[in-house]
């Protein structure tokens, strides 16, 4: 095989639209250690006005929607440990009965 899997670019040559556009350069976050934080995906997502205006101040007007995520993730993870509680107990109170 001849053809390279990507394109080689110089570090002082800028990035233009047709890197991106060929698929020569992928762009992605990392966090502090390095790794590569997964993809997220553009929705779009009705809020009442209430809702909005609690997580701009209390994300001080910038970052507001990781704010959300955030939350959304928090209600997923407690949503999963409740229902274990739950299970445990009632196993819990089958055997004792």
């Amino acid at each position: 095989m001849s053809k390279k899997s990507t394109t080689k670019i110089a570090d002082d040559t800028p990035i233009s639209q047709a890197d991106l556009d060929r698929g020569g350069l992928i762009l992605r976050k990392r966090g502090a250690s390095g790794a590569v934080l997964p993809a997220k995906r553009r929705i779009n997502i009705f809020l009442d006005n209430a809702t909005l205006e609690y997580f701009k101040n209390k994300a001080g007007g910038r970052g507001y929607q990781t704010l959300i995520n955030e939350t959304l993730k928090q209600a997923m993870q407690t949503e999963t440990l409740e229902s274990v509680v739950r299970k445990t107990i009632r196993e819990e109170l089958r055997k004792a009965a």
